[in-house]
């Protein structure tokens, strides 16, 4: 791995050959880029212009011994894809990734059920997560599974994979907790559709001042708040209000970050 880094690094242009090198090796579109000085799309451009992709490879659920009901991929730099055409559209809903604070099972039981519905509307269901240890990756819970990073380039990956398959009718960012949740504008912004709520809807959602404002200009009353970015900010807020405060970033759910703060000293040291 430190070889194809430092041949990363001194190669005077990045080629076909070390790209797909580099990516068999497990190397992301951002670590490329950390090496390269460039950032992740253009090294996504100059991969995909030089036609180096993913391919999904299928896990016999069955081991061979009758057909799998539900096709589980997993991608791989090969030469052959396994994903089959199909002819109805679908919906790719994002799932949770691992459980931890702020993002649990509650996310994936909001995926499941989201995929039972589409189910019963007559799309086709692709669930994409990594965590084998949820509801949403059981057999029988879409029709198609993507074991895979719940990250821009490889969600981008699974859309460019199933647009060749079929008609997509969308992807649903607004389930599976802050982990989609913080993709949904990027795939907006590289022509995926986000069906559902908005990314704009989930800016105004998440952002504490963009929350404050709607707020505002709805006439809904709210407790005192203020956004600061520096401490002589949260300072000016803090004395307006007066302790204890809550203090909380932006963009995260399930009290992450989030603290009851009694003082000027710890309001500092937060």
């Amino acid at each position: 791995i430190k070889e194809i880094a430092d041949e990363l690094a001194s190669a005077e242009r990045l080629d076909a050959e070390l790209l797909a090198e580099a990516k068999r090796h497990g190397f992301s579109d951002v670590q490329i880029g950390e090496i390269r000085g460039l950032r992740e799309d253009v090294v996504r451009e100059v991969r995909h212009a030089l036609g180096v992709r993913p391919v999904y490879k299928t896990v016999d659920t069955c081991a061979a011994e009758f057909a799998a009901k539900t096709p589980y991929f997993y991608s791989s730099y090969d030469e052959e894809t396994e994903v089959a055409p199909r002819t109805k559209p679908a919906v790719i809903i994002l799932g949770s990734g691992p459980n931890r604070i702020g993002q649990g099972i509650e996310f994936d039981y909001s995926c499941v059920h989201a995929s039972f519905a589409l189910s019963d509307a007559g799309f086709e269901t692709v669930m994409v997560n990594c965590n084998p240890e949820t509801v949403s990756t059981d057999y029988d819970t879409s029709d198609r599974l993507y074991f895979e990073p719940l990250t821009l380039e490889d969600v981008l990956e699974i859309v460019h994979a199933e647009s060749l398959a079929g008609p997509i009718a969308g992807v649903v960012v607004q389930l599976g907790g802050q982990t989609p949740l913080g993709l949904s504008q990027a795939l907006k912004d590289n022509g995926v559709p986000v069906v559902g709520t908005s990314p704009e809807a989930i800016h105004a959602a998440e952002d504490r001042g963009a929350f404050g404002r709607v707020l505002a200009e709805a006439g809904l009353p709210a407790p005192k708040h203020g956004t600061a970015t520096t401490f002589a900010g949260a300072k000016a807020i803090a004395d307006e209000i007066g302790y204890p405060v809550l203090v909380r970033p932006s963009y995260v759910l399930g009290g992450r970050g989030m603290e009851i703060v009694y003082d000027e000293a710890r309001l500092e040291s937060y």
